[in-house]
């Protein structure tokens, strides 16, 4: 359980779980504070032996992280492999030809609300050749790159236990390939198309038919039929590919699972089925005063939608569902007497106003500032990956306020025409968590580390000036507008 893919709203989990009856019921066998859990590896001929690569805690050190393997099938665990507190695993390879041979990747990785490190002295990679006794460092053999490593994946060719493929995150990173077992190795790819974003993508995989195919899974998915040197990208039904499972006995067959979902390939990825799992992340919902009333959400990695809450037909279906503007992770306000006029936000303060009568959606920003890449500390206003958007439940004067926040409250009164600041900055301000964000190797900085923020904004029902009763009805002259 939990998810290696480190982002800020990563989840984590509790340990190891257990089916004998392919997956109708399931125990849990253990290491429940490893939290995030990054691979694992069960012996071909002996079932009750597993290794588990747990990256551990992400939020703060802990020692139940490394490699663990279970020789009774996870009614016991021996740590085998640790490095320290504050490192984990994040690869186990086994060597198909001799599941005695493993190799390990290690990775230095912390996150803090206001940025993520990865990288440090604890990463590198570890091999073993007598199932996990004693392990030997070859994090600095000869062709492998000097300085702060971060994120290790490493795999091993199904015909030739001596081709080794490892990715590393590096200043001077990228994919390397060893032909004797890993005592040296030689970068055949630093293609910015399989480094980007390193600690979260990085894995590499070896075609069980040919020992110069390789595939290497980033925002794109990519293939190399020469060992590793080039790539050509073959197309996914959804980008951010973060796994791949290929049959050992036909290698055109394969599933592959990113951001949008899993989808299964009978032709070495030449096509794929449809991604119709029920997979959606939803960051909030909210709903509009229409009755019946609908129901607005931002989809991980996928459009905001708007979806019907019941439907004359009896059956709500795809006509029941659109996008309403914005982004993955935008808060939605709908216009309070106007469900068809929405506003939808996204990460680094991107705001939009939608008509769905007219079909038109244009920007409406706060400031005209697409901060990506930077660190907070370049920022004139801080809005965070998703900074709240409302409108207040009164009219003034006729009309309905639109509030969005960064570290100051701002405030609109022609849906998002102009907008006014009408606060001071309502943060610590502490310089020191508006820094850089990624670690010593790799920047990435995309507002969900952007701290010293306003992360939730709500205005009281209470209008100035009148009080509600015990009763929850108005007290006082007149009635609210």
């Amino acid at each position: 359980m939990g998810e290696q893919t480190l982002r800020g709203n990563v989840s984590s989990g509790d340990g190891m779980y257990k089916s004998v009856d392919g997956g109708k019921s399931w125990k849990h066998i253990g290491l429940g504070d490893t939290q995030q859990i990054a691979r694992i590896r069960v012996h071909p001929k002996d079932p009750n032996t597993v290794y588990v690569a747990a990256l551990g805690h992400l939020w703060g050190n802990n020692d139940e992280r490394g490699i663990f393997r279970t020789r009774d099938g996870g009614k016991t665990w021996q740590k085998i492999l640790f490095r320290n507190s504050g490192t984990g695993a994040s690869e186990i390879a086994m060597d198909p030809s001799d599941p005695n041979t493993l190799y390990a990747g290690f990775w230095q990785v912390s996150r803090r609300p206001w940025r993520m490190d990865s990288g440090g002295e604890g990463s590198g990679l570890f091999k073993s050749t007598d199932g996990g006794d004693t392990w030997v460092e070859i994090t600095r053999n000869r062709g492998l790159p000097a300085g702060v490593n971060g994120k290790m994946n490493i795999t091993v060719s199904p015909l030739n236990p001596n081709r080794l493929f490892a990715m590393i995150e590096n200043k001077d990173g990228g994919l390397f390939r060893s032909d004797d077992g890993g005592d040296s190795w030689q970068r055949v790819s630093e293609s910015a198309a399989i480094r980007q974003r390193p600690w979260y993508y990085n894995r590499v995989y070896a075609d069980p038919e040919n020992e110069n195919t390789v595939y290497v899974l980033n925002v794109g998915f990519h293939k190399s039929i020469d060992g590793g040197r080039t790539f050509t990208t073959i197309g996914t039904p959804h980008g951010d590919n973060h796994d791949l499972w290929i049959a050992p006995n036909d290698p055109k067959r394969m599933i592959e699972g990113n951001d949008g979902g899993a989808n299964v390939s009978f032709n070495g990825g030449g096509s794929w089925t449809e991604q119709d799992q029920a997979t959606a992340q939803f960051y909030r919902v909210i709903t509009d005063n229409d009755f019946p009333y609908n129901i607005y959400g931002a989809q991980q990695d996928n459009s905001t939608i708007r979806i019907a809450s019941r439907s004359d037909g009896g059956a709500i279906t795809a006509s029941d569902w659109f996008a309403v503007g914005g982004g993955e992770s935008g808060w939605i306000a709908p216009h309070p007497e106007n469900s068809d006029v929405v506003f939808a936000g996204s990460y680094d303060g991107l705001l939009t106003r939608w008509d769905r009568k007219t079909g038109q959606e244009r920007n409406i920003d706060v400031y005209p500032d697409n901060p990506m890449g930077s660190g907070a500390e370049g920022t004139k206003y801080r809005f965070q990956w998703n900074f709240p958007i409302v409108f207040s439940p009164h009219k003034t004067n006729g009309k309905y306020a639109l509030y969005s926040a960064a570290n100051v409250l701002f405030r609109s009164y022609d849906e998002g025409q102009s907008w006014e600041p009408i606060s001071p900055d309502l943060t610590r301000n502490d310089k020191s968590k508006q820094t850089h964000s990624g670690g010593a190797i790799s920047g990435d900085n995309t507002s969900v580390e952007y701290y010293d923020t306003i992360f939730t904004v709500d205005e009281s029902p209470v209008k100035q000036g009148r009080n509600l009763g015990r009763d929850g009805r108005w007290a006082g002259s007149g009635q609210p507008e």
